[in-house]
């Protein structure tokens, strides 16, 4: 079965279901969504709520990842405020979420339980990579971790595909030294949805951007 990976969802909602409606075919493709579902957008409920339906429709066959802003919100309604989330944009997604009437402590308890990565013996996907010089790719308060690493990847022997830092060319980039493919187009920025389909030997068939919904994405963003 072939792999379609998509990238940082940011609470786009509608961006998100018009990329799978028009790209994914459920019947013959595993989705692979590597995290950030939450935070930026307009909708977290909503993106949410696609999520755990697609996973209760499709099974094994809609993978979604934890990302750091996952992390962000299950630190902040766990351990109290978290005075870092909340300004850059907790307090948005904290108020989308009550005005749509969903406990914040069943949304913590759902993206707890999510996986940090997706593997077979080709390919690896996960939020942000597992980094040259990491000795604990999973742990979660790792800077240098799967859901925060900003620095060169290790070469796995796998294809990577991960997210987490917007491509500046604004489309997703190949990196050679460690065989991976970062698809995170920033979709909050107004740029663009990226996925990419790949089969399970790790053989890349297509390329995807998808223009982001105007409804999904605030002026002043």
């Amino acid at each position: 079965m072939n792999l379609f990976v998509v990238g940082d969802v940011h609470g786009c909602l509608h961006t998100f279901k018009g990329l799978l409606d028009r790209h994914w075919n459920p019947d013959k493709e595993r989705l692979v969504q590597l995290g950030d579902l939450i935070d930026r957008g307009n909708d977290t409920p909503g993106t949410l709520r696609l999520a755990k339906e697609l996973r209760q429709r499709y099974g094994t066959n809609a993978v979604f990842l934890k990302g750091n802003h996952e992390y962000e919100f299950i630190q902040h309604i766990e351990n109290g405020p978290n005075e870092y989330w909340l300004p850059q944009c907790g307090f948005e997604t904290l108020n989308q979420l009550r005005s749509a009437n969903i406990e914040l402590q069943e949304v913590s308890e759902w993206i707890h339980e999510l996986p940090l990565i997706w593997e077979n013996e080709h390919v690896l996907i996960s939020h942000a990579g597992i980094a040259d010089q990491v000795e604990f790719p999973f742990d979660e308060g790792n800077e240098l971790g799967v859901l925060w690493n900003r620095t060169p990847l290790r070469n796995v022997g796998k294809l990577q595909i991960i997210g987490h830092t917007p491509c500046k060319s604004g489309s997703p980039e190949y990196d050679q030294a460690s065989h991976s493919w970062n698809i995170d187009t920033g979709a909050y920025r107004k740029v663009a949805l990226s996925a990419i389909r790949v089969t399970s030997l790790g053989e890349v068939l297509e390329m995807v951007q998808f223009p982001v919904d105007p409804r999904d994405v605030s002026e002043n963003e």
